[in-house]
């Protein structure tokens, strides 16, 4: 987030796009909620009518995927009715003539039939946001889960930036994180292409530096792969050993049949994580680690907020904090690494070699932590970024971009758009939610969220089972019909191992940030006349099916 939680209280306008902050984001959906209820405006642009649609002035319900044509029509009447901000453009921006010119194509009339809204309300949207500086934007993973995602950050960027919202309290885009240290794993350089506090390894100084502290040479001067190379990689044994820590790739990776038959062929796969899942069925070893509550050290927040985790239990057995699991692995190479508790790995490594993070320490962040850049021990933290329209690199540059369709689109035999995300009582795999029975009971299975429309017109009855399938697999759960759901799409999660969504995703990914389209992929729905228990078919059992 380039701003703060705390700013939510004080904002005058939000624009969520991409988000189902209720059901995934709940804390953070508190605090915009009872901003509305002070008085904020609110634009909610998603393809479900979901909880956060209700406290809204205006939901536009684009179609999947059609995220850039909706901002891109949104800059074009701004710029063409002059409702940007002149003075922030021409102070602290680049490429506003490509990004003019880009738009310009991008009239409500020609984005209408692709995004699914009225070039009226499209006109309406633009005006309704102008109006109201400065604006807080929110997305989460309706933005960055497509074959675009990267396209579709930029373009939120540039619709923020175009309206002066950048720099300032109570504006910025601000991408809420789907994990309680997403934000924090990044920025211990778990990216390919950089080392913690976002030092890019293609940086001789950066490598240099790197070195010297660690004791090595020759660091690597590209960047690695990413986890959709490495799958890959584990069936041509272009890589031949895989450690996976606190991920269930089994279950959460697109077309579960692929990443089954990938792990399958690892040559030694080595899980570390709190409990037994689905991945650890493939694993060679298995390595216990201590829970969250087991470990001391830090998370970083969705805010830049790092804060201090403090040890509440004795991990059982042989469980272990991951950092010394690493450190005790690398002892038995020959390595003998100084840092022997959390408080020295940060103060002595982390936060020494990594100018961001260089003022926080221990001793600072024993109340409500410090958000980084916090450059020196005097700093008080960084509430909001880029401020008075000063970016990391000089002048923020417009990206302009073009709509693209999702890499796979409906046809006869596949009619629906799948979409898929989070619901509120699971989190992701169930890996620990599922073993509360509290929280099985709230919700205890998988569904498929259909329309109304399309259910009478299938004949499908509220919680009758139906079979979801595409051309990687099919899985048969009951139906939800609501009326959160447009006709044509239908919306599943991934946190039962038999009803998963992830049987039917399509393994197609941002060319960039290889990021997976988990958001958009065609499936056919039909009947089930027989009650059928959640199950879960690939394309292999379906063709022997066919062929009996």
């Amino acid at each position: 987030m380039t701003n703060s939680f705390g700013e939510f209280d004080r904002a005058k306008m939000f624009f969520v796009i991409g988000s189902n902050m209720t059901e995934a984001h709940p804390v953070a959906s508190t605090f915009l909620k009872n901003a509305v209820k002070k008085g904020a405006k609110l634009i909610v642009a998603d393809p479900r009518r979901h909880k956060l649609v209700d406290y809204a002035d205006l939901h536009l319900q684009l179609k999947v995927g059609s995220d850039i044509a909706l901002l891109n029509a949104l800059m074009h009447v701004i710029i063409e009715e002059e409702l940007f901000d002149p003075a922030f453009v021409a102070e602290n921006t680049e490429g506003f003539e490509a990004l003019s010119t880009e738009v310009s194509k991008a009239t409500p009339e020609a984005m209408a039939p692709i995004c699914g809204i009225e070039a009226d309300t499209i006109r309406h949207a633009a005006r309704m946001l102008a109006s109201v500086r400065p604006a807080m934007l929110c997305y989460t993973l309706g933005i960055t889960e497509h074959t675009c995602g990267k396209n579709n950050v930029m373009s939120v960027a540039n619709l923020q930036m175009l309206l002066g919202n950048m720099g300032v309290e109570c504006g910025g885009v601000n991408p809420l994180r789907g994990q309680n240290n997403v934000q924090g794993a990044c920025d211990m350089g778990a990216l390919p292409g950089v080392f913690h506090g976002y030092q890019k390894v293609t940086d001789p100084a950066a490598r240099e530096k790197f070195e010297k502290a660690w004791g090595v040479t020759d660091l690597p001067a590209t960047p690695g792969l990413m986890i959709p190379h490495m799958m890959e990689g584990l069936e041509d044994k272009k890589v031949r050993a895989f450690w996976i820590f606190g991920e269930n790739l089994a279950n959460t990776e697109p077309d579960i049949r692929k990443v089954e038959h990938e792990l399958a062929a690892a040559e030694f796969l080595i899980c570390q994580d709190i409990f037994l899942n689905e991945t650890t069925e493939f694993a060679d070893v298995v390595l216990p680690a201590a829970a969250w509550s087991e470990n001391d050290g830090t998370f970083t927040n969705s805010e830049r907020r790092v804060s201090r985790v403090r040890t509440a239990s004795t991990p059982p057995g042989e469980a272990r904090p991951n950092w010394w699991i690493f450190r005790e692995i690398a002892k038995r190479f020959g390595q003998e690494w100084p840092s022997v508790s959390a408080q020295e790995i940060w103060d002595n490594e982390i936060a020494a070699l990594a100018p961001n993070f260089k003022g926080i320490t221990y001793n600072r962040i024993e109340g409500d932590g410090l958000q980084w850049p916090c450059p020196d021990a005097t700093h008080p933290g960084t509430a909001f970024l880029h401020k008075d329209g000063r970016f990391t690199h000089g002048k923020g540059i417009f990206n302009p971009t073009a709509w693209t369709p999702p890499a796979e689109v409906t046809d006869e035999a596949y009619p629906f758009v799948l979409s898929t995300g989070r619901r509120l009582y699971h989190y992701h795999t169930r890996t620990q939610t599922g073993r509360c029975d509290g929280l099985n009971d709230l919700l205890g299975e998988e569904t498929c969220d259909i329309s109304p429309v399309d259910a009478r017109r299938l004949g499908i009855r509220q919680a009758e089972p139906v079979r979801v399938s595409s051309k990687r697999g099919a899985v048969t759960v009951k139906a939800r019909i609501t009326h959160e759901i447009p006709e044509g799409m239908i919306w599943m999660a991934f946190h039962f191992r038999e009803g998963n969504a992830n049987w039917l995703t399509n393994p197609a990914y941002d060319p960039e940030t290889l990021t997976a389209e988990y958001k958009a992929c065609a499936v056919q729905v039909e009947k089930v006349t027989a009650p059928v228990e959640g199950t879960a078919e690939t394309t292999e059992s379906l063709t022997a099916a066919a062929g009996s």
